[in-house]
């Protein structure tokens, strides 16, 4: 008997993050490598929000704190909820975790049984399957292709529930596609849910302040406040804020699920970073008006990458609503032959050609459930992301038909 519990053979290893140590390998050994796999903004954590840390240190902020996060931090989200998605929660709806994958794995393991179904749109985050699974519930997908956008229909969700059925989770905007949900898709959802008394909601709106073109956002239990009693609403600060190296993230929730995550949390990581605490603090409270002029960088990058992609031979690509991720489809290279005369069969072939002739590291569909396509994050710079996409479509115009190979 070995020492790995078997419970690890359900799951594998973050394929992102695989991705991310492999172009930081090849870029070590000299490659000229461009990774566009990363869902990290290349800006830097405002300066007001830093402040907020360093006064903690100076302060002697350095000690434990309450599990579930600092009542002054509590107090922020509190604001935030109310300001931005007009939630009203008490500290003891609360719960903050060292980022938002915390959040969501308490949360999992806090409510799931064996057996129990959790509903997950497919394109999805890699990691909430593995999550469901390490919990001993059982995932259970739902297509979501190009045809609605990438979002869930109710008709197909009506079709997925079933008496197991414990959770929904639902992510807008999406990482991996930057699909948002509409107030009037959101409401549609709502409506079946109602319907369903023993499904709970788990909204992930950690993208929720990266949208473009007037875009609404919008949570589940903003819209539908009669199901907020069985809504975990989720959030954090590692995106908009870029402090994904900081590790916060929190939830509002009734109080007997915030408890139980709680528990959870106080038999493993205990309390976030009290100095990531504050300075999240910091970010929540200070100047939001940094949000708007990175969004335009955003979009501006967004606008680029969707035009030139739509220009190589065999892909298309959707405009998305919002977060800094496309999902272009490759539909179109499959069958086709490289120069080394090797057949590209899958989204894996695709982006393992792109990495080995141009250098270009994408994330394949298949980590997300959604094949043939490929995820690229354009949480880069403007000239990376040029030359990125120009190799792309070099790559592209190289394939040849398998026919006239």
């Amino acid at each position: 008997m070995g020492i790995v519990a078997q419970r690890l053979s359900v799951i594998k290893p973050s394929p992102t993050l695989a991705l991310i140590a492999k172009a930081k390998e090849m870029k070590e050994a000299g490659d000229d490598v461009i990774g566009l796999a990363a869902g990290e903004p290349d800006f830097d954590t405002p300066d007001f929000a830093k402040e907020g840390a360093i006064a903690a240190i100076r302060n002697g902020d350095t000690k434990y704190t309450p599990v579930p996060g600092t009542f002054a931090l509590k107090d922020a989200i509190v604001e935030k909820f109310k300001k931005d998605n007009d939630l009203t929660y008490s500290r003891d709806e609360v719960i903050v975790g060292t980022g938002g994958k915390q959040v969501l794995y308490n949360a999992l393991m806090a409510s799931v049984n064996p057996g129990d179904e959790v509903i997950i749109p497919a394109p999805y985050w890699v990691s909430y399957p593995d999550m469901v699974l390490l919990a001993e519930g059982k995932p259970v997908f739902v297509d979501c292709g190009v045809e609605t956008n990438f979002k869930l229909q109710a008709s197909d969700l009506e079709a997925a529930i079933t008496p197991k059925t414990k959770w929904l989770i639902l992510n807008s905007p999406s990482n991996p596609t930057g699909a948002a949900y509409t107030r009037e898709e959101l409401l549609a959802v709502a409506e079946v849910l109602r319907k369903h008394p023993h499904v709970w909601v788990m909204s992930d709106d950690m993208y929720e302040k990266i949208v473009y073109d007037g875009f609404k956002f919008t949570t589940i239990a903003q819209v539908a406040p009669d199901l907020a009693e069985r809504t975990l609403t989720i959030n954090g600060v590692s995106k908009a804020y870029a402090m994904t190296g900081w590790r916060i993230g929190y939830a509002g929730g009734p109080v007997e699920l915030i408890k139980a995550m709680t528990k959870i949390q106080s038999q493993s990581t205990s309390n976030p970073s009290s100095i990531s605490q504050a300075c999240a603090q910091a970010a929540l409270t200070g100047d939001q008006s940094f949000l708007a002029s990175h969004n335009e960088v955003f979009k501006e990058r967004r606008d680029m990458v969707v035009s030139l992609l739509n220009e190589a031979d065999g892909i298309s690509c959707l405009t998305p609503e919002g977060a800094f991720y496309v999902y272009p489809s490759c539909e179109g290279c499959l069958g086709k032959v490289t120069p080394s005369g090797h057949i590209i069969k899958t989204d894996s072939d695709f982006t393992a050609y792109l990495l080995e002739t141009q250098k270009v590291v994408c994330v394949p569909g298949v980590a997300f459930g959604l094949e043939p396509h490929f995820r690229i994050s354009y949480a880069t710079s403007t000239e990376l992301l040029q030359k990125a996409c120009d190799r792309i479509k070099i790559a592209c115009s190289q394939l040849e038909n398998k026919a006239a190979a």
